[in-house]
């Protein structure tokens, strides 16, 4: 059976009890180890990949070994970079770089520093995988800016119906009054596939939404991503990545209603009203992120700024978490980690995050994270000779995106409208020269042109879209 259960997913899976530690608290008995054999042989065709080395490439004994798992296609996306296209582990280790962590299962992972868009180490990144309830960052970030979050809306049943079996809800009542943000805590809270259908409906529709989604994908340059439900409910042909996922955080957390409920660990919700007093009464929802809460006896992991967590039976556990420290924000996205641990998912994701701190600086970056298409700079020519981009928006101070921004960054449209008035000049000083002076103007910039147009590869420090202008060419997309 299918099931969207982000609070469930994984503790039913093993029948361990919870983690007593930290991310680094790994409590594998024997017992414990046959229960997971059990459980993983119930929920795949077969077992999953052993752990990543850390190295640049496979090694043979890892390559004879996936032979019996699931293996990543030979080649993938190269949005973002070469490197991450490729299968297996990718990193570039300098002087002092610690190794990565050890028993490392996700088949997918990523972690990438928010401000500067450097990814600093992937496996797979760009495999194509059921997303569950990550998905719903996508969801977020395209229906969030459209209502205010003071916004009343009263539920219809039809609203709350063709729901997927065993769908995580949030507890929405039909013929009931909700504000947005009532809503929106309810899918970033309790991951509430019925708060979703609300959204969604007062958006136009499931598939109104499924389409603006699908093309918010696009605009992010997530080519990886095929929508087709709204809530990351399992649905044939529906994937994402770790790549994707990742962008989607990145994006969100440039506006500051995603943060806050992202990060919101509890919170009332509104319940019934009461049939002898008629006042409407609330409940107390917590967050199902367990490295937000410390639930499940996780510890809540330092400077954790959201974002999202989800489950299904066919993806397993996913998830993409961002913390910040020292002025950078990294955004870490594990992928469908091996049933060992009730927390698993977690604890790959602390201490891949744990290493990306103390990697920072001290690796070269095997990619970056690609800016959305429509400021991708049209041609090079639209570049000034002396003009450069400033630090976006979003990375100013470097802590974290900018409070209420929904864009993405606005260095492009500094060049096109630099490039545009530099044309104007150029085109009044023909007006008051005379002919054979504009002639002589126009033959030397044809022949030389501007200087620095053609570098364009490289975004300043700070750019929300570092090196993304390499990658203006869209790759074909299979769907599956």
């Amino acid at each position: 059976m299918t099931s969207a259960d982000d609070l469930t997913g994984s503790q039913d899976r093993s029948g361990i009890p919870p983690a007593t530690g930290g991310t680094g608290h790994r409590r594998r008995t024997a017992s414990a180890l046959l229960a997971v054999v059990a459980a993983s042989a119930a929920i795949l065709s077969g077992a999953l990949p052993a752990a990543a080395k850390p190295t640049g490439e496979p090694t043979a004994g890892a390559t004879k070994k996936a032979r019996k798992h699931p293996v990543p296609p030979e080649r993938m996306s190269t949005v973002g970079g070469e490197q991450l296209g490729l299968p297996g582990v990718r990193i570039q280790p300098g002087d002092g770089a610690p190794e990565l962590p050890e028993q490392l299962t996700g088949l997918s992972w990523i972690v990438s520093d928010a401000t500067t868009g450097e990814v600093l180490a992937a496996q797979n990144a760009h495999w194509r995988l059921p997303p569950a309830s990550t998905l719903k960052m996508l969801f977020a970030d395209t229906v969030l800016p459209k209502f205010p979050r003071g916004t009343t809306h009263r539920v219809t049943p039809e609203e709350l119906a063709d729901m997927g079996e065993g769908s995580s809800l949030v507890g929405i009542k039909e013929h009931l009054d909700y504000r947005v943000e009532d809503l929106w805590r309810g899918v970033f809270l309790r991951s509430g596939n019925d708060a979703v259908h609300v959204l969604a409906h007062m958006n136009g529709g499931i598939p109104e939404t499924v389409a603006q989604m699908q093309a918010r994908a696009d605009e992010l340059q997530a080519d990886d991503t095929h929508v087709v439900s709204p809530d990351g409910y399992d649905a044939p042909g529906q994937v994402s990545s770790a790549y994707d996922l990742t962008l989607f955080a990145r994006a969100g957390l440039r506006n500051a209603d995603f943060r806050s409920y992202c990060a919101t660990a509890t919170a009332k919700f509104p319940g019934d009203v009461d049939s002898k007093t008629h006042k409407r009464e609330s409940f107390e929802i917590q967050n199902t992120d367990r490295l937000l809460t410390g639930a499940w006896g996780m510890k809540p992991y330092p400077g954790l700024l959201g974002v999202k967590n989800g489950y299904t039976t066919n993806a397993g556990n996913t998830f993409t978490g961002a913390a910040e420290r020292d002025g950078h924000t990294l955004i870490v996205t594990v992928m469908h980690p091996e049933p060992v641990h009730p927390n698993e998912v977690y604890i790959e994701a602390g201490e891949l995050l744990d290493w990306g701190f103390s990697a920072l600086g001290k690796v070269t970056p095997v990619g970056s994270l690609v800016g959305p298409r429509s400021e991708q700079s049209p041609s090079p020519s639209a570049t000034p000779p002396t003009q450069q981009a400033g630090p976006s928006p979003a990375a100013a101070g470097t802590t974290t995106v900018e409070a209420g921004s929904t864009s993405t960054g606005g260095g492009s449209l500094g060049w096109t409208a630099a490039g545009v008035a530099a044309a104007l000049a150029v085109g009044g000083l023909g007006v008051a020269r005379t002919r054979a002076r504009t002639r002589r103007r126009a033959a030397a910039w044809a022949s030389s042109g501007p200087s620095g147009s053609t570098a364009l590869s490289a975004s300043p420090t700070g750019s929300t879209a570092v090196t993304g202008r390499r990658r203006r060419r869209r790759l074909p997309t299979r769907r599956r």
